[in-house]
């Protein structure tokens, strides 16, 4: 058994441990309320706006405008791979890894082979744990979470268009966890170019879908839509993965300090027994020492 100095410190540095997962909890806690606010502000707008922009995908004419939209041979692709800076939240990086890792190695090994696939990282963990593959990488906007808004999200959302419009990539994808609530992240991977185009059931129905007066015309109208509706999509993805982080610390830290509580009860009664032994042995020494001068 364990001596009391022992079992003493550890007592003491479970304390310790459960007091800063409790701090940590109520910080993460007050960052997710603000930024829980932040998504759900954000996505009614987001989705009309992909709404309009994929019902009027099919009626697109002009050639540079057609290009958003068009699905050609897969050549090159770019992996958008959005985790933290931080661990401790559970499995909130690991899922995000485990789906850029199954993407890598098989829906796009091919192009893996071909070196035509390359990872763009917002959120340091992704590149820690990727970085062993020997593909192009783009840390460049990795630092995105430090201060995140719509500036810092339309800057790379302005990089992945200007290239894809150059023809470096003719296909880019983003993967993220999608938040639910507090307790529920779920990892998605969207194409986010080109943009996808909704099958319609029938004439009627595509012919409604598609019932715009522009003013002042399609192409001048569409040249500033396109571009917006990519990167608000860029944007959302960035607020739900950043809603998402502080929920999945602030469950982990909350379970860390209950745990950590169950650890303490252990150990106290562990400092107990050993305490009582001591006593019980201290007391069998004097009775012990009386009775040898006795005799």
């Amino acid at each position: 058994m364990a001596n009391l100095k022992e079992v003493r410190s550890r007592i003491s540095s479970t304390i310790s441990t459960q007091q800063i997962t409790k701090a940590m909890k109520l910080v993460s806690a007050t960052k997710l309320r603000k930024a829980q606010s932040a998504i759900f502000q954000m996505r009614p707008y987001a989705d009309k706006l992909n709404s309009i922009l994929q019902n009027l995908a099919d009626s697109v004419d002009d050639e540079k405008l057609a290009k958003f939209f068009k699905t050609p041979k897969l050549e090159k692709v770019l992996l958008v791979v959005v985790t933290s800076d931080r661990g401790l939240c559970g499995g909130f990086n690991a899922n995000v890894i485990k789906r850029a890792k199954f993407l890598i190695e098989n829906d796009y090994a091919e192009q893996v082979k071909a070196n035509k696939v390359e990872l763009l990282f917002v959120g340091k963990k992704g590149y820690e744990s990727l970085k062993k593959y020997n593909m192009p990488m783009n840390t460049s906007f990795m630092q995105t979470f430090g201060s995140l808004n719509n500036e810092s999200a339309f800057a790379i959302g302005d990089y992945i268009l200007t290239q894809y419009l150059a023809g470096t990539f003719n296909q880019v994808e983003v993967i993220y966890n999608k938040f639910k609530n507090a307790a529920t992240q779920i990892v998605t991977n969207d194409q986010m170019l080109p943009v996808g185009i909704p099958v319609t059931k029938n004439a009627k129905n595509k012919a409604a879908a598609n019932d715009y007066i522009f003013e002042p015309n399609k192409v001048e109208i569409l040249e500033e839509l396109i571009p917006r509706a990519v990167k608000t999509q860029l944007y959302r993805s960035l607020l739900d993965s950043f809603a998402s982080e502080h929920g999945a610390r602030m469950i982990s830290m909350d379970k860390a300090t209950d745990n950590a509580g169950e650890i303490l009860k252990q150990l106290k009664l562990q400092y107990n027994r050993a305490r009582q032994a001591a006593i019980t042995n201290e007391i069998s020494e004097i009775v012990g020492g009386a009775a040898a001068l006795n005799g």
